[in-house]
C-alpha cells in the first residue's frame, strides 16, 4: 500500500486494511486486537474493529498535515 493511498484513507478503517498497511496476516492482526496488543489504536464497533488512520499514518511515520503532494516530495 502506497504513501497516496494510505493518505486518502478515511478517518477510521476497517482492520483488513490496517494489516495490509502494516503487513501483518488477517489473522495475526485480529489475533492482536483481541488480545489489545495491536500497534496501534483500535476500536471495537459491536463485533468489527476499525483503526484510527491518523493512529496508522503515525505508526507508518507518515505525516498526514503536509498532504499527499508534499509528503510525496519528501520521499
Amino acid at each position: 500500500m502506497g504513501r497516496a493511498e494510505l493518505l486518502r484513507l478515511p478517518a477510521a478503517i476497517d482492520l483488513d486494511t490496517a494489516n495490509r498497511a502494516i503487513g501483518l496476516g488477517r489473522s495475526k492482526g485480529y489475533e492482536l486486537a483481541r488480545l489489545g496488543a495491536y500497534p496501534c489504536r483500535v476500536l471495537r464497533l459491536g463485533k468489527k474493529y476499525r483503526v484510527i488512520t491518523a493512529d496508522l499514518l503515525r505508526l507508518l511515520g507518515i505525516d498526514a498535515a503536509l498532504g499527499e503532494g508534499a509528503a510525496a516530495d519528501a520521499a
